[in-house]
């Protein structure tokens, strides 16, 4: 069983930071890729940076130079360095992992989301 756990969500004013981190537990034999995704209100769920087991990051054109996307392979976890926030970043932030469990193929793994609401 994995399961994927998220903190570091919360309110925050506009131009404030935040930091996410997602920890990945469970029989992980292996990590092939870590990102974090979003989804507001009435909108689909959206990439918002992802990183690889070589450290190879993309992210969003609407968060570019403003999130860093960072990941600790000894645990499992990925974090996500929000700063100069603005108010249509508010959303559920994903975690997600590509992932394989002893015994199974690579496979995609997903948090409960935490909320991040921006406003002043």
């Amino acid at each position: 069983q994995v399961q994927l756990v998220e903190s570091g969500g919360g309110l925050v004013q506009p131009g404030g930071s935040l930091r996410l981190s997602c920890a990945a537990s469970g029989s992980i034999t292996s990590v092939r890729s870590m990102a974090w995704y979003r989804q507001a209100p009435g909108k689909q769920r959206e990439l918002v940076a992802s990183t690889t087991s070589g450290r190879i990051t993309n992210y969003a054109d609407s968060v570019k130079g403003r999130f860093t996307i960072s990941r600790d392979n000894a645990k499992n976890t990925v974090y996500l360095q929000m700063n100069s926030l603005k108010p249509e970043d508010t959303a559920v932030y994903y975690c997600n992992a590509d992932l394989r469990v002893v015994g199974w193929s690579y496979t995609q793994y997903w948090g409960q989301g935490t909320q991040v609401t921006v406003s002043s």
